[in-house]
């Protein structure tokens, strides 16, 4: 894909404008868990103290990545379980689907997982002529819809009661209502019978321990328990950065993750699966599968971007971040929008299909606060624009442009000449110290936002009057 993402995200946003209700309900929803977020965590009483803990924890792992992941393999086959490695998405993808073939599923039920939506492993399920169905009440209406989500955590942000309401009485064939209740009481009824009749559960994962080979499970709604005990066989699927290595660790975790997604003490579902059922068990799949994605990741890992790879997809980087409430998760283009989308989007596909996001931040550092393991957004991105102009992706208008300035910030004379001219060029145009047109490649500035006009007297000439006073 050669095409210039920014073209794209600015088309999107402007579609996303000019339906204020989406940006409303989505600045709505982000605020709120934004809000809840901060009066959670003080409930921690070192809130800092324990991020810095879990940012600890996952840099420890990440240095000892393949002998963490070796004890995870080895746990889970000790218990009964089989476990893949995939090196890439179609390998991941491939396997899936022989599992699905040899163990002759017809209907698949599917928990919520972003690794998945990174492969898009339904659409190449369904290809195949199998009935995939997502039953994370949010990915069901975003699947039925033929949607993407457009948030980490809270897929459907962007939908409101009413486009809900008309999806539900168009594909569901109900009688039309915009009672919640009775619009949950319908996709229940849908969703049991799939769980009734399905062959195959697929989950994602949160963490992974290392120490027991248990694989971590954090939902609000009961269908992931349902994903992972009423299938005969399960598949789980992470990447290789899931990988914790004890079970004192995970308890750090879950004290950050709910409190910095949706602000909650813990969500409603934890649930800790360690291979498949035993003979004593009450339910559990007799097959469980375990399948480790790399995609890419092990580059990550050797890079100077290591650190996105502590990420936990808690979607707090989304909630606090200004550019994503005011346009939205579609307009990023990608399975992770927001702020660490603005990263691993490139590294975990290319710099050619999305160097364009890297650009589009204010590096206002809001998600460096909300991180909850602490990775530092805006000081990576800024890492990653030069690892763009060094490579020549910037368009050479950029490049001159930058050149230029960087020119002029180092000699004293160049740097009043161009304040001058700069003056001159702003004032010509302004009403009241605004100037609300910029002419030519600055324009685009200007569309949303006025430009203040120059003091009468710069910094410079104020400073050598008060000197010779």
């Amino acid at each position: 894909m050669n095409v210039s993402l920014k073209v794209e995200i600015q088309k999107t946003a402007a579609a996303a404008w000019a339906r204020p209700g989406v940006i409303a309900s989505t600045t709505r929803a982000t605020s709120k868990q934004d809000h809840a977020r901060r009066n959670a965590l003080v409930e921690l009483g070192t809130p800092d103290e324990t991020r810095r803990i879990a940012a600890r924890i996952k840099d420890h792992t990440l240095q000892n990545l393949d002998t963490y992941l070796k004890q995870l393999a080895e746990a889970v086959r000790a218990r009964g379980g089989v476990v893949h490695w995939a090196s890439t998405h179609q390998q991941a993808r491939d396997i899936v689907h022989r599992i699905a073939v040899d163990c002759d599923a017809h209907t698949i039920v599917k928990s919520k997982s972003m690794t998945s939506e990174e492969i898009d492993l339904t659409a190449y399920l369904e290809d195949a002529g199998l009935e995939v169905v997502e039953t994370d009440l949010g990915e069901y209406i975003v699947q039925i819809a033929k949607d993407h989500p457009s948030h980490i955590v809270t897929p459907i942000i962007h939908k409101s009661k009413l486009d809900v309401a008309r999806l539900f009485a168009d594909v569901l064939g109900i009688d039309y209502t915009e009672d919640p209740r009775e619009l949950t009481l319908a996709a229940r009824k849908v969703l049991r019978e799939k769980f009734r009749r399905c062959d195959m559960g697929i989950c994602g994962v949160n963490f992974a321990v290392a120490e027991t080979g248990t694989v971590v499970l954090v939902t609000n709604e009961g269908n992931g328990r349902l994903c992972t005990s009423r299938p005969k066989v399960v598949v789980a699927l992470m990447g290789i950065e899931k990988v914790i290595p004890t079970m004192r660790d995970l308890a750090v975790f879950l004290k950050l993750l709910a409190k910095s997604a949706t602000g909650q003490r813990l969500t409603v579902y934890t649930s800790l699966i360690t291979g498949p059922r035993r003979p004593d068990d009450l339910d559990g799949p007799d097959e469980f599968h375990l399948v480790i994605l790399d995609g890419n990741r092990t580059n990550i890992l050797a890079s100077q971007f290591r650190e996105t790879l502590r990420c936990i997809r808690c979607g707090a980087c989304l909630n606090t971040c200004p550019v994503y409430r005011n346009i939205g998760g579609h307009a990023y283009k990608s399975v992770y929008p927001g702020p660490i989308g603005k990263l691993i989007s490139p590294l975990l596909n290319s710099y050619d299909q999305y160097q364009e996001l890297p650009q589009s931040s204010s590096l206002c550092g809001a998600c460096l606060d909300a991180c909850p393991v602490m990775i530092d957004i805006p000081a990576m991105l800024i890492e990653m624009r030069n690892d763009l102009r060094r490579k020549g992706y910037l368009p050479w208008s950029h490049r001159v442009a930058f050149r230029a300035w960087s020119v002029a910030m180092r000699s004293p004379w160049l740097y009043r000449v161009g304040a001058a001219m700069y003056r001159r060029f702003v004032d010509a145009g302004s009403r009241d110290g605004w100037n609300p047109k910029l002419p030519g490649p600055l324009a685009g500035w200007t569309d949303h936002r006025d430009v203040p006009a120059m003091a009468e007297r710069s910094f410079r000439e104020q400073w050598k009057t008060l000197e010779d006073a």
